[in-house]
């Protein structure tokens, strides 16, 4: 498979996480009950169809901390793990502008930054720091445990997309959940002010979370 095809595959199905994800949010608000599960869905519900339509192709990874804990695993290169993150943080970032153009026309942002992600409600840096490594550890144990089995390749994408779902349910309310440092840099950039201030939380946490999970995958999980 060339490259040109795997980054553009990752570039794509980004973009459909962010703008369906964030955009769920934007469109619909994120407070609990309703608008809480919908988001939750949304990115979880984009997982399981960007795996069946790009995973043959890129592995479907639209995430760089799962780049980033096949990069320690040793299922990508160091050369496709620079490619696949730069093509995730631009179809992250044209998924955003997607968004704020549909702001612009008029359609109120029920989050007020695209989607952004935040601290405040994590009890601030340190909170949105641990729930982040919590949940992105929780959710990058399961892709690498599912991967690597191929008894599980035919339901690996429903299981995946099912798993983003649950981290979003308890995440969303106290740091809108990233999990994902590209669908946090995309709207952040966009956004500015607090959002992009904040952002590195969003890019340290999954890849500590991510590293945490390859360290329990390789010396506890796997045979």
């Amino acid at each position: 498979m060339s490259n040109v095809k795997k980054y553009s595959a990752e570039c794509l199905g980004t973009f459909v996480l962010t703008f369906m994800g964030c955009g769920s949010a934007v469109f619909l608000g994120a407070a609990a009950g309703g608008g809480h599960l919908a988001v939750a869905f949304a990115f979880g519900l984009s997982i399981v169809a960007m795996a069946y339509a790009i995973g043959s192709v890129s592995g479907c990874h639209i995430n760089p901390a799962v780049s980033f804990a096949m990069l320690l695993d040793k299922r990508l290169s160091v050369v496709d793990f620079a490619g696949y993150v730069i093509a995730q943080v631009i179809g992250a970032l044209v998924a955003a502008a997607l968004l704020a153009l549909f702001v612009s026309f008029g359609i109120e942002d029920m989050t007020g930054a695209l989607g952004s992600n935040g601290v405040a409600n994590a009890g601030g840096i340190t909170g949105g720091i641990i729930i982040e490594v919590v949940l992105t550890f929780i959710f990058l144990l399961t892709i690498l445990c599912v991967t690597a089995n191929e008894k599980m390749a035919s339901v690996a994408g429903i299981v995946i997309g099912l798993t983003l779902t649950f981290v979003h349910i308890v995440g969303i309310p106290l740091t809108g959940t990233s999990v994902n440092p590209a669908r946090s840099i995309g709207p952040a950039l966009l956004a500015g002010g607090a959002p992009l201030a904040d952002v590195w939380v969003f890019i340290l946490g999954p890849l500590i979370g991510a590293a945490l999970a390859v360290l329990v995958y390789r010396f506890i999980i796997k045979k």
